[in-house]
């Protein structure tokens, strides 16, 4: 059915509107625990869509939803009205003024972006949240967001100078500082006792500014918000609308600063106006000198009394990490990296970790404060390991840190750790004693919870570990909200400290703050906003707080047939595990994999947590007998390279390119396999039947005009060039190389260091054939007996694909015929990683239970060709004696499986064989290849878009004589099809600088 009303509105803006069931159903929930279908999706182009917008809520009687990242933790962009998304469009950064150190930017500029801007000017904007490096300038501001580093910088409300914004008539309106003289006493007739500033441009804004002086020159009014608000030593406090900070202002308070509507307008959660512009203050930049102090403590109560100690070394930040969030990161591929520094405790548990920030100018001074605050720590009898970590390892660490929150859905099974009360603050003395009283009554009521975060500003972050879906959960999720609403309450807290009120928080808000400071909140609310258009049922009128969570009361999930296991869960469990924390969203700027598509396009729906969603919403709701048979869920994972990205970096260890191909086997089963769906998984068939004339093969592809004509006939890209054939396979090689003498190939057999079986994959069998010779070449010429066992194919082309059943036998044969023959003496060595990884990433949870165990023992001994090199270099069996002195520069393009389920290390080490050769790693993500996908004609030109993220423009600026390497089969095509330039395989440059 045609919305007659919208389809109107769609052809009335420039930008774009959606209200199909998919793109409301990618919006309807954020990293909170609700869930709620809005009307329509908006991606405005400008000040005029969104005045089009506002208009439309007047006259639809809707509302509108402020959204940016989208990674509100209350629910603060859940909601049934129309989300305006403007993280795509609103995204420049206006005016940088060093000299006043301001800058000027819209609001979907993102944090850590704006501080690379501002870098060049020696000034940075303070405040840093978890999700820096996709927290957009707007959600900050709505959220009056701070971060880690509150102690020092405070909130965003504290760098707030100004703002543009659009009121609900439609009134273009700038709030700011306001000098007392401009507020002059009224003369006979005046209510409030002061002037109006006349310069107002409508008489909304006119009555916005009577009516908040009016409510702030009551007495009743000042003595009431004085005696309920939160303690003023706690700086984060953000429960409600911040009319306390408004009356610190003059002229309520003499010696207070200027007025600034601003202060109210931070943390107002997109309820009161639409912003389009936001002015802030900027400083200089933090200490150069880094240096973190990572206490280990035995429990909480130990490491938040040692806080106060910390404290007085005026730090950087103080930063608590929990034993929960370690177990965590210590099954997470890329967090177990960063969490190199835990020592576990004498029971072999993981410690409590304290981070203290205490950077200087100097190394020196950082290790001067380290010593003497760790000598404190020592003479109080608390902690048990101290080290300190300096430059590139900080980051490792606050990496750690700040992927808590998505670490936290790593828990297996249904219990989650739930946003439910975990932005409650208190005065950082009273903070021991409240997390005592916390502790008791989640162990009264049989829980318990993960701490973490900002113990030096009084706000750890609690996160319950409760199933929502049962009653039972949803019980408790009231009942905890309850119970530490109470308790925060006792301590003069703030039950919110950065992450709002939202629809979470808002019903607890009379209770925090009195029943008539709640009143004067709605007054705000109706003054600014008559026509009740800007998210409502925020903050004031808000709907019970455990209605439209995302899972409902003990909903029935069926059993799910899949072709992948998931251990220690289902299909679903794993989707559920995306907890909405948008990891995805970070631009290429940010550097890393996850997630190219999103990187290219900037739509919510190519990120790897719109996949998620998708799928999680039609598993859970669908009413066919075959729940994967969704073009919604299709359609959205259309665009999803299979890079594996997600799978090293989600901090919640979500693989959606396993869910990927799950997906498609299942689609498939109920529509059938496309024709070149099944072309590209049979590549290893079809080109061996080619490799039997390869002239002829070569022939089409190598012209032009013919190899466009093939290409359109099976769905690629015309402007795509397709691999070439080689003469001969290198199977066929290798057969004629072991009949001559071995003098000829080797050296002499007594001197033969060891055995390795050569995985000869399909890619480097048909094409890269003169590859695979140059490494067989090089490791005999280094002493080692090389054979190429019996094997299938890697079956990588059918699990591109989702061809699961042929993949599955494939796996199991390649099983059968290595599983006796591959051990840590005689390892299996792959030269293209997606075909060797695939017996590290796939095969074990694809096989049958029968050879799980098999799989698992030839996953360890699988070892990509840089690795076994990396290996016997360690071992001293490989030296760079045996190599060239000359001098060459090589930068190196990682292949995205290979960073996800390996490292680039090994291949970095082994290309530093050579003394004289500098080695550098490109930061550049997904090539855009990613097997088939950039051939196909409908993801050509995303998969080059992609490419030139990062990859190209390196490429092209490089000099002549600096070589290109790429391990990726694919990755080299790319390369060379976006930059002419030809790109080498390590091994190729290793077989080179052999001395």
């Amino acid at each position: 059915m045609i919305n007659l009303p919208l389809a109107e509105l769609a052809q009335r803006l420039k930008g774009e509107l959606y209200y199909d069931s998919t793109m409301r159903t990618l919006y309807a929930t954020d990293a909170s625990a609700y869930r709620e279908m809005p009307q329509a999706v908006a991606i405005p182009k400008d000040i005029d869509d969104l005045k089009t917008l506002i208009a439309f809520a007047r006259e639809n009687r809707t509302s509108l939803i402020p959204r940016t990242a989208g990674t509100s933790l209350a629910g603060q962009v859940v909601g049934n009205g129309i989300v305006v998304d403007v993280s795509r469009t609103f995204t420049k950064i206006l005016e940088i003024n060093a000299e006043e150190h301001w800058v000027r930017v819209q609001p979907g500029v993102i944090r850590d972006e704006l501080n690379m801007a501002l870098k060049p000017y020696g000034l940075y904007f303070g405040p840093e949240t978890s999700t820096a490096n996709r927290a957009m300038i707007g959600g900050m501001v709505g959220n009056n967001s701070c971060g880690s580093n509150s102690v020092v910088y405070g909130s965003t409300r504290e760098h707030l100078l100004e703002v543009k914004a659009l009121l609900a008539d439609g009134s273009e309106v700038t709030f700011g500082s306001t000098p007392t003289p401009a507020l002059p006493l009224l003369g006979e007739g005046g209510s409030s006792g002061f002037a109006i500033p006349t310069d107002r441009k409508s008489d909304l804004e006119s009555e916005i500014y009577r009516k908040t002086f009016e409510i702030l020159s009551n007495p009743e009014n000042q003595a009431e918000i004085r005696k309920n608000f939160p303690k003023k030593s706690i700086e984060r406090r953000n429960t409600g609308y911040a009319l306390d900070m408004l009356l610190d202002c003059q002229p309520f308070t003499e010696e207070g600063p200027e007025f600034n509507m601003c202060r109210l307008i931070a943390g107002s959660e997109g309820t009161l106006c639409f912003l389009t512009e936001i002015k802030l203050n900027i400083i200089p930049p933090p200490p150069k000198a880094q240096g973190l102090v990572c206490a280990h403590f035995n429990t909480v109560d130990e490491a938040l009394r040692s806080t106060i100690t910390a404290l007085k070394y005026k730090p950087q930040a103080v930063e608590l990490i929990d034993n929960y969030i370690l177990e965590c990161a210590a099954e997470n591929p890329e967090q177990s990296k960063n969490a190199f520094f835990v020592q576990r405790k004498a029971d072999g548990s993981f410690p409590i970790i304290l981070v203290v920030d205490v950077s200087q100018n100097t190394k020196e001074e950082v290790e001067k404060v380290a010593a003497e605050l760790i000598k404190d720590f020592k003479s109080e009898g608390i902690g048990f390991h101290y080290p300190l970590l300096h430059a590139d390892d900080t980051k490792k660490i606050w990496t750690l840190r700040k992927a808590g929150l998505g670490l936290l859905a790593n828990l297996p099974g249904d219990e989650k750790a739930v946003a439910v009360i975990e932005d409650t603050a208190v005065d950082v003395y009273d903070q021991p004693a409240y997390i005592r009283d916390f502790n008791e009554i989640l162990h009264k009521n049989g829980m318990s919870a993960v701490h973490y975060a900002h113990a030096g500003s009084g706000e750890i972050h609690l996160r319950p570990i409760i199933n929502l879906k049962t009653k039972e959960g949803h019980a408790q999720f009231r009942m905890i909200a309850e119970e530490i609403a109470t308790l925060v309450k006792k301590y003069d807290g703030s039950l919110s400290g950065e992450h709002g009120d939202g629809r979470l928080r808002g019903e607890f808000i009379p209770q925090m703050v009195g029943a008539k400071n709640y009143e004067l909140f709605k007054e705000i609310k109706r003054t600014w906003d008559p026509y009740t258009i800007f998210n409502p049922g925020k903050i004031v009128d808000t709907a019970p707080m455990d209605t439209f969570l995302r899972y409902e009361a003990d909903q029935q999930t069926p059993e799910f047939k899949t072709y992948f296991r998931y251990p220690d869960q289902n299909v679903l469990q794993h989707a559920e595990q995306c907890n909405g924390s948008g990891d995805c969203r970070k631009t290429q700027l940010s550097g890393g994999t996850m997630c190219p598509s999103f990187m290219a396009t900037r739509n919510e729906k190519d990120t790897t947590r719109a996949r998620a969603n998708v799928l999680r919403e039609f598993l859970t709701r669908s009413d066919k007998a075959n729940r994967f048979d969704h073009k919604e869920v299709k359609e959205v994972y259309d665009l999803c390279l299979a890079c594996k990205g997600c799978k090293g970096e989600c901090p919640s260890n979500v693989d959606v390119a396993k869910l990927k191909m799950e997906f498609l086997q299942q689609y498939y089963d109920s529509n059938g396999v496309p024709m070149r769906s099944w072309l590209v998984g049979n590549f290893s068939k079809m080109t061996g039947i080619a490799s039997y004339v390869p002239w002829a093969y070569n022939l089409i592809f190598k012209n032009a005009p013919l190899r466009r004509i093939a290409n359109q006939v099976v769905g690629f890209h015309p402007d795509r060039t397709m691999p070439l054939l080689h003469g001969t396979t290198l199977k066929s090689w290798f057969k004629k190389h072991t009949t001559e003498p071995k003098n000829v190939r080797s050296a002499d057999a007594a001197s033969l260091k060891n055995r390795i079986y050569l995985f000869c994959d399909e890619f480097t069998n048909y094409n890269d054939v003169e590859i695979g010779k140059k490494a067989i070449l090089l490791l005999e010429k280094l002493g080692y007996e090389v054979i190429i066992p019996d094997h299938a194919p890697s079956a990588r082309p059918q699990l591109s694909k989702g061809l699961l059943k042929d993949a599955k036998k494939i796996a199991e044969q390649n099983v059968q015929m290595l599983k006796d023959l591959i051990t840590d003496q005689t390892p299996l060595v792959g030269i293209e990683p997606s075909a060797i990884l695939t017996f590290r990433d796939e095969y074990p949870d694809l096989v049958s239970e029968e050879l799980m165990e098999a799989a698992q023992q030839l996953a360890k001994n699988a070892l990509q060709f840089d690795e076994f090199i990396a290996r016997e270099m360690d071992a001293k069996r490989i030296t760079s004696a045996q190599f060239t002195t000359v001098a060459k520069k090589i930068k190196l393009h990682g292949h995205c499986q290979q960073k996800a389920i390996a490292s680039m290390v090994p291949t970095k080490k082994m290309l530093s064989l050579p003394k004289n050769y500098e080695v550098t790693l490109i930061p550049s993500g997904c090539c855009g290849m990613a097997g088939s996908f950039g051939y196909e004609k409908e993801h050509y030109d995303l998969s080059m878009k992609i490419g030139e993220l990062v990859l190209f423009p390196t490429v092209r600026n490089q000099p002549e004589e600096v070589l290109i390497a790429a391990p990726g089969t694919s990755c080299r095509h790319q390369i060379h099809d976006g930059t002419g330039k030809t790109a080498l395989h390590p091994v190729e440059i290793l077989w080179e600088a052999l001395a």
